[in-house]
């Protein structure tokens, strides 16, 4: 499972680092991004899921 932020859609409400820190950082204006390449490790899948289905933006996508 891989996550990814449309950088065309967030509007840096940082709701996806403040449920998932691990998975996602900010940059100096606040706008996230994935860690790495996107990758959920084992046992963070529910919080990047909880990430995606919080952000009113619909900016964080799950890829199986």
């Amino acid at each position: 499972m891989k996550v990814t932020v449309d950088a065309s859609l967030c509007q840096g409400h940082n709701r996806c680092y403040a449920l998932a820190p691990d998975l996602f950082q900010l940059d100096d204006a606040g706008f996230a991004s994935a860690v790495g390449d996107g990758t959920v490790p084992p046992g963070q899948e529910d919080a990047a899921e909880l990430a995606a289905d919080n952000c009113p933006e619909m900016a964080v996508t799950i890829h199986a």
